[in-house]
């Protein structure tokens, strides 16, 4: 007897349990049970469960009876003529759906020539394995399956055309590419997601090799003038919002441009880019925290005698400023209503990013690099053609990686560039790499995909031939202009004294362990007391019972809160430790600090 259970409910005992899933499964694929409902017999624990939970992970299967897929050609055909639909196949028990329980009672084959009797059902393809992003990757089946992870995720981090009507969009942050590309070598993914209307990267010749060390650790090098020709522009677009809140007791904001006087005022030169209403005007060009919108905001907590008082005392300034560290021109004003029925201004500010020493890119095998140097035309190797390269990649960057799928990128580009057709290269149907073998040669080429290239410092040709292409490069959002950060001495958080964090509040650079020992190895030493020495203050003690003690300002007195007035020493500590004795006296803990004679 096995127990049943729906939904995890129990519900009753079946004497033949593999008769009965039998059962359930001929009614579902007849149409008298939903498709929706899932059935397993699991027999280690002697358990049948029926399960109709939503948000189950469930998919698609070929069913396979006397060892025949029950999805012919001519299903196949007729699918293509439009004559019969998907929801056609499950409803006539072709496919079916499955989810993980179920799953466990199936036998799933991976293609259909290996297909035998024990076989419950096949796969729709062996692709299907894959998510969007991984899909977007040609030739995966030849890179190591780290590398394709990588080139997934990097996929979902390049710049490109993320939407059509970004023009009309007010994101905080978004990118977009001046000059969007569809690959050359596509996969299935780009037919199904019609991804040409949103590409991601621009095809670019490459040519693999050592350039005079500039593109060595995954560097490369690019070609100046075709970043001049606009290779890889893009803009940074970043939005910034002010809106006129109303407060208890009438008070509100202001958008328009302070008045002298009002706590905060930053000087008439601040607020002479702004037009009258306060709000900045398109296409005028800012830089580092110039002001966007001028507002001014009611001082809160107010009194009941002080909420009668207007003055400018009351009143503090509360512009909303381009972030630090950047620059940028305004794009476009949005003035509109929030949902509560308050004025709210939206700016948008562009900002032109051309390729420079530092930025990240990366191709769809997962090898990632930054730019080492950005070479003139004149000075970069040429062909015979006189083809210059746009991109110099590093060959070491391929033995320890094993990405053969870049380099059957590397050929097929080259194949589709001189055609002029895209080549479709998914998972597990890859074009037979003989066939680009024989397309080069009937173009005059290598078979190889190696060209003679020439020295531009000596017009002698190489000894070696190098191996040229077209390959399919991404701009990933991890911009040197974005990431870049120095600090002197600048704001401190309120509560620990210590430097605030982060590039946009003006923070400091964290020293690890590892940073320290570098600065000792370099006999720096004396550094660290300047980076430490940050939050540095004096702490008048009671020597007697080892509390802290106050310094009455007004009579200029030091004494102890416990014992009155007895001998109170100076010790100098960190104000962060100082803040834990705080912390620990308000949770009822007694710091004692002992003192000992200097």
């Amino acid at each position: 007897m096995a127990d049943v259970f729906i939904d995890g409910r129990f519900v009753g005992q079946a004497k033949e349990p593999e008769k009965m899933i039998e059962f359930l499964r001929e009614k579902r694929r007849a149409g008298k049970i939903p498709d929706q409902v899932n059935f397993s017999y699991l027999d280690y624990l002697n358990e049948i469960r029926v399960v109709t939970d939503e948000g189950r992970v469930r998919r698609p299967l070929i069913i396979i009876e006397n060892g025949k897929p029950k999805l012919t050609q001519e299903h196949i055909e007729k699918i293509q003529k439009g004559e019969i639909m998907w929801h056609d196949l499950i409803n006539n028990g072709i496919i079916e759906y499955l989810d993980t329980e179920e799953e466990e009672n199936a036998l799933v084959a991976l293609r259909s020539e290996n297909l035998t009797k024990e076989h419950t059902h096949l796969e729709l393809d062996p692709l299907v394995i894959f998510g969007i992003s991984t899909s977007f990757v040609p030739f995966p089946e030849f890179d190591r399956g780290d590398r394709v992870n990588f080139g997934s995720k990097m996929v979902g981090q390049s710049i490109g055309l993320y939407s059509t009507n970004f023009l009309r969009r007010v994101d905080t942050k978004s990118n977009i590419l001046v000059y969007p590309q569809k690959s050359l070598v596509k996969t299935h993914i780009d037919d199904v997601l019609h991804s040409e209307n949103h590409p991601g990267g621009q095809n670019i010749v490459i040519a693999v090799m050592s350039f005079k060390c500039f593109n060595i650790e995954d560097a490369i090098i690019m070609n100046k003038s075709s970043v001049e020709r606009g290779l890889f522009w893009s803009y940074l677009f970043r939005t910034y919002e002010a809106e006129e809140k109303k407060y208890m007791g009438g008070q509100e904001d202001i958008i328009g441009i302070p008045e002298p006087g009002v706590k905060g005022y930053a000087g008439e030169e601040a607020y002479k880019h702004l037009p009258e209403d306060g709000i900045i005007n398109p296409e005028i060009h800012l830089t580092d925290e110039q002001i966007i919108v001028g507002k001014t905001s009611p001082l809160r907590f107010l009194g009941s005698l002080d909420q009668f008082i207007t003055d400018l005392e009351n009143i503090r300034e509360t512009s909303v400023k381009l972030r630090h560290g950047e620059e940028g021109i305004v794009d476009r004003v949005f003035i509109t209503e929030s949902a509560d029925g308050n004025k709210l201004v939206k700016v948008v500010v562009r900002d032109l990013k051309r390729p420079e020493i530092g930025d990240k890119f990366a191709s769809r095998h997962g090898q990632k690099g930054v730019i080492g140097l950005i070479i003139p035309e004149e000075d970069l190797p040429f062909t015979e053609d006189g083809v210059i390269p746009d991109i110099i990649f590093n060959p070491h960057s391929i033995p320890s990686r094993m990405t053969i799928g870049k380099l059957l990128e590397i050929i097929g580009g080259k194949v589709c560039a001189l055609n002029g057709k895209r080549s479709s290269n998914p998972a597990f149907h890859p074009t037979p790499e003989k066939d680009f073998v024989e397309a080069l040669e009937k173009n005059g080429f290598k078979g190889d995909g190696k060209e003679a290239l020439y020295d531009a410092d000596t017009g002698e040709k190489y000894t070696q031939d190098v191996f040229m292409g077209n390959v399919f490069y991404q701009k990933l959002d991890h911009l040197v202009s974005n990431k870049i950060h120095a600090r002197s001495r600048g704001p401190i958080t309120l509560l620990t004294k210590q430097p605030t964090e982060g590039k946009s509040k003006r923070g400091g650079l964290r020293l690890g362990e590892m940073e320290k020992d570098c600065l000792i190895a370099h006999g720096a030493s004396l550094l660290l007391k300047e980076r430490f020495d940050v939050d540095r203050t004096t702490l008048p003690v009671c020597a007697e019972c080892g509390l802290p003690a106050f310094h009455d300002k007004v009579k200029d007195k030091k004494f102890c809160p416990v014992c009155g007035e007895s001998k109170i020493v100076e010790v100098e500590m960190a104000y962060a430790f100082k803040l834990l004795l705080d912390e620990l006296k308000s949770m009822l803990i007694y710091p004692k600090i002992i003192t000992k004679e200097e």
